[in-house]
């Protein structure tokens, strides 16, 4: 278990930025600039809790977990 929070992922796209929650199905963002796709997905994850709760859904654990690896020399 994650106690973290929800892991995001950022991607460069060709016109901007776009962002995922990988244990929240369906909680995505897309902004011009990486911290404008930031607040977005901050907001995003808010928004669909919030849907979840009044759906009366359960609200999945953080489970996700970040690493990078080494780049190859």
């Amino acid at each position: 278990m994650n106690n973290h929070g929800y892991a995001i992922v950022l991607e460069k796209t060709t016109s901007g930025w776009s962002a995922y929650v990988p244990d929240l199905d369906g909680c995505i963002a897309a902004g011009g600039t990486q911290e404008e796709t930031r607040q977005l997905i901050h907001g995003a994850i808010a928004f669909h809790l919030k849907g979840m709760i009044e759906d009366g859904d359960p609200i999945p654990e953080p489970h996700s977990i970040v690493e990078y690896a080494p780049l190859a020399s």
